[in-house]
């Protein structure tokens, strides 16, 4: 297969002509545009580009992509595993070990050796608009990562920081309980103290709390999270004091890492880490949470994709299973080519 270029593209920014790329995120703070991956293990890679064109259209299919048949996707969790999970946790809740934790599982699929994650990045752009969509296509560096990522990491203007948890997640507005509300909560308490680790002393507030959004087949429950950099302080200590993301970890966040290594089979990757942008010129970022995010595995010949849920007291188990189906189940769909997404996605 011939290797396709270098590409980053994040909302009307296309970045092409590669540089360089560097595992230290103190090159952020340096110059040029820069897209950025860091895996939920917090395996960093950032890519600096020579050029960046806007674009005000939605991506064109640049190459090929056969997707997956919608019944060749497999789970790292299966439902008996994954509801097992759910008690699991909610055994560490009742002992107070840990108030919430973000139960995941990866789906694989094979993987065409043509297939190009840049026109999957288009398809998803027709079939399920995201407000941080993106696609890192980096061949030779074991990067291709196409997200419709709902959620913010981070966006940076200036030394003015801010996050945007999501917790809470229905396909109506009716769907949404209480335990959401409790669960979004939480997690602003949680990114609050992570912020407050690097962010000026008192300049930590929340602008919104628990508003609804609605996306493409779902709503959910999202806060807003602000803060504002001290002199001195850049990408390094900012990146090591929020990742990885709260709201797809849990609270405490040491805890729940430790749960999720014991119930979790693998790595989750890019799933769950961050992908975006950093204009190291203008002091100007964007990272989405990698969630509704696809990426390639060439080595495993494997197109990858991760759902989950938080879990608290709260939760029932096949109810936080539903939940995990709902995520995927249109993603999935607009992977495999259907124009409808299908019941009973991932097994």
């Amino acid at each position: 297969m011939h290797q396709l270029p270098p590409i980053a593209r994040f909302g009307t920014r296309l970045a092409y002509g590669l540089l360089d790329v560097t595992d230290d995120p103190a090159a952020l703070d340096s110059s040029g545009f820069w897209a950025v991956c860091q895996d939920f293990e917090q395996g960093l890679v950032c890519a600096r580009f020579a050029e960046v064109s806007r674009v005000t259209t939605p991506p064109a299919l640049s190459g090929s992509w056969t997707g997956p048949a919608t019944g060749d996707w497999r789970s790292t969790l299966g439902h008996e595993a994954y509801t097992a999970g759910v008690r699991r946790i909610r055994a560490y809740v009742a002992a107070g070990e840990v108030y919430q934790v973000n139960l995941c599982r990866v789906l694989s699929a094979p993987l065409a050796a043509d297939a190009d994650i840049d026109a999957l990045a288009a398809l998803l752009a027709r079939g399920n608009p995201a407000p941080y969509a993106g696609v890192l296509r980096l061949p030779g560096h074991g990067v291709e990562v196409a997200s419709a990522s709902p959620e913010l990491f981070l966006r940076r203007t200036g030394p003015v920081v801010e996050s945007g948890p999501i917790k809470g997640t229905g396909r109506t507005e009716a769907d949404l309980l209480p335990k959401d509300r409790a669960e979004n909560v939480m997690i602003v308490d949680l990114v609050r103290n992570d912020l407050g680790r690097v962010c000026a002393t008192g300049s930590v507030t929340v602008p919104e709390l628990c508003a609804v959004e609605r996306h493409p087949g779902l709503v959910h429950l999202v806060s807003t999270v602000r803060g504002l950099l001290p002199a001195g302080v850049g990408w390094p200590q900012l990146l090591a004091a929020l990742s990885p993301p709260g709201s797809v970890s849990g609270a405490p966040k040491s805890s729940a890492l430790r749960i999720i290594g014991e119930l979790e089979p693998g790595p989750r990757g890019p799933y769950c880490g961050a992908v975006g942008w950093v204009d190291a010129d203008r002091r100007r970022a964007e990272l989405a949470v990698g969630i509704r995010t696809f990426w390639a595995d060439r080595d495993a010949g494997e197109l990858r994709f991760g759902t989950g849920a938080g879990i608290t007291w709260g939760s029932d188990p096949e109810r936080e299973w539903r939940e995990t189906e709902l995520k995927a189940a249109r993603l999935l769909a607009v992977a495999s080519g259907a124009s409808e997404p299908s019941g009973g996605s991932a097994a």
